[in-house]
């Protein structure tokens, strides 16, 4: 992710000695000052609206974020359009959690409840087969997790390019090692899934992740921030620069024969950390500890912060200098940005928080307490006492740009056709 100099008062480099930390204060004084909004993916006209969101220009801060939730992968921006057109699903005496949430649920009856998704993580794999794989698992299963579900299974339908291709044979092995060796990890069987190859997936495979899990149809989980006062805790893992502008520039890439000419860092898995947090939560679940839940995958601590603070419709303050790091020389925009695996977001109520810390510390997950719910309809960042983000969490959550693309016949559609059609 590019970085620049902050800025004094009228445009210049700051002084030697000043704070380098592009605050809204600072950002509300420079208006005029020069941001990379086109090397962070967003366009002209995006960036306009940003301003015009904010009335000021973002800070270094807001624009990697807003860089992140606007990307095709966070705001489906292109697909949105398209996907409207399948409508609500109704939820009635079956459908007990529809779309919205990281997962349906559905009563199966018997006092129980299922929940399953199927997402991928192609460019991920690609790059680096076995751990974009193994972290495709980890973060289908914490979607399973975040709805109040125990995961039980895993499938993995699968697509490559030609068998006897030199890259498939680089990306199979390690993309099939790494669903296996995380689920194995986990303890979840692969019931079942398929392989396919075809020219079209060549230097594009394709690695869909399926999770289910089953839970009591009174532990649903829901991911919005509610309560003003309830402290906002950060579970699992430490925070590392490990995957860092995955959605903003990997998933939204396109790779030539000589591989990616951008390669932001591919996330990195740990399962046995990941079944830790699995067992804390499912505990602190059933103690009712939790008021709302959320994992942190792609995007990271931007997405779980502005979708939890938006779904809620509930303002919230964040300290990220209270973040536990892997490495102390992270930047704010690196701790909002960053996508390291096994952590989770929980809204507790303060009466509870002493609970939560002791079911964390019994299962050997770090928590730690970093922020609060609070009046208003503001999303506030802080980074060692200066605000470095103050935003609508809407604005990044819900309000992203929607486009029409321009569409044509496919010219091979009609060969297609005859070639699938019945003898």
């Amino acid at each position: 992710m590019t970085t620049y100099q902050a800025a004094n008062d009228s445009g210049g480099p700051l002084p030697s000695g000043a704070s380098s930390v592009d605050t809204v204060e600072r950002a509300t004084s420079t208006p005029e000052l020069e941001q990379p909004y086109a090397e962070l993916g967003l366009k002209d006209d995006e960036y306009a609206a940003i301003r015009e969101v904010l009335g000021r220009r973002p800070t270094q801060t807001e624009l990697a974020m807003y860089s992140i939730m606007w990307s095709e992968h966070c705001s489906y921006k292109s697909s949105k359009v398209h996907l409207r057109q399948f409508g609500e699903l109704p939820k009635g005496d079956r459908m007990l959690v529809g779309m919205g949430e990281n997962a349906g649920v559905v009563d199966v009856g018997e006092g129980l409840a299922v929940t399953f998704k199927v997402e991928s993580h192609n460019h991920p794999s690609y790059v680096e087969p076995y751990q974009g794989a193994a972290t495709g698992v980890g973060g289908i299963v914490r979607d399973i997790l975040t709805m109040g579900a125990r995961p039980i299974l895993v499938m993995d339908p699968l697509r490559f390019g030609d068998a006897d291709h030199p890259d498939t044979a680089r990306v199979l092995p390690g993309i099939v090692a790494g669903i296996g060796g995380y689920g194995n990890c986990l303890g979840l069987p692969n019931i079942g899934g398929e392989v396919v190859f075809d020219p079209s997936y060549q230097g594009n495979p394709l690695v869909n992740a399926l999770c289910l899990g089953v839970m009591p149809v009174d532990r649903i989980q829901l991911a919005a921030a509610r309560g003003v006062g309830n402290v906002v805790v950060l579970l699992g893992a430490k925070t590392g620069r490990d995957g860092i502008g995955g959605v903003s520039v990997l998933a939204s890439a396109t790779f030539d024969e000589d591989g990616p000419a951008r390669r932001p860092s591919v996330q990195v898995g740990d399962p046995f950390t990941e079944k830790l947090l699995i067992e804390a939560c499912l505990e602190m679940y059933d103690a009712q500890l939790v008021e709302g839940i959320q994992d942190l995958g792609g995007a990271g601590l931007t997405c779980a912060l502005t979708e939890t603070s938006a779904a809620g419709r509930s303002g919230m303050r964040a300290h990220l200098d209270r973040v536990p790091l892997r490495e102390a020389s992270m930047e704010p925009h690196e701790v909002l940005a960053s996508e390291s695996q096994e952590r989770m977001l929980a809204i507790v109520t303060p009466a509870n928080l002493a609970a939560v810390l002791e079911i964390a510390a019994k299962w050997g997950v770090l928590a730690t307490a970093i922020g609060e719910v609070v009046e208003g309809d503001r999303l506030e960042v802080l980074w060692h006492g200066e605000v470095v983000v103050d935003v609508p969490p809407g604005s990044l959550a819900d309000d992203g740009p929607v486009y029409e693309r321009p569409m044509s016949r496919p010219a091979d559609l009609d060969a297609l056709r005859s070639a699938a059609a019945p003898a």
